[in-house]
């Protein structure tokens, strides 16, 4: 029985994914337009970033969706299809959960923040303005 539900959501996953993506596609926002020396000192704090993703979770669209809007160049990491980044995120972060920002500071800590409500308050917080 666990086959079957796990095969059927494998299917709804492989129907609706590219109507998600092109959707993405389709409702990309403007990027936010800053001064170079700004968007330089953007680009640098977003090197301490990257998000662990899969490429057609809706949660992780509006996570991207903001990252365009704010202009923001933060690493991709695919959690779905690349062991690597799938068992680094289950290792740091404790479970393997997207969306989740991966937060590396100054000291080298790290914080890895889940939930896209959350990320996209984070972000907005730190980027936008």
């Amino acid at each position: 029985m666990r086959w079957l539900i796990r095969g059927f959501f494998k299917i709804l996953r492989l129907v609706i994914g590219p109507f998600l993506l092109l959707g993405e596609w389709l409702t990309a926002p403007k990027g936010m337009v800053r001064a170079p020396e700004a968007q330089a000192r953007v680009d640098a704090a977003c090197r301490q970033l990257a998000l662990y993703q899969f490429r057609t979770c809706p949660f992780c669209i509006k996570v991207r969706q903001e990252m365009r809007r704010l202009s923001l160049p933060i690493e991709l990491r695919d959690a779905q299809f690349d062991p690597q980044h799938r068992a680094e995120l289950e290792q740091g972060g404790g479970r393997v959960m997207v969306p989740c920002l991966k937060i590396t500071g100054a000291d080298g800590s790290v914080t890895w923040l889940y939930e896209s409500g959350q990320i996209k308050a984070w972000l907005q917080e730190r980027f936008s303005a």
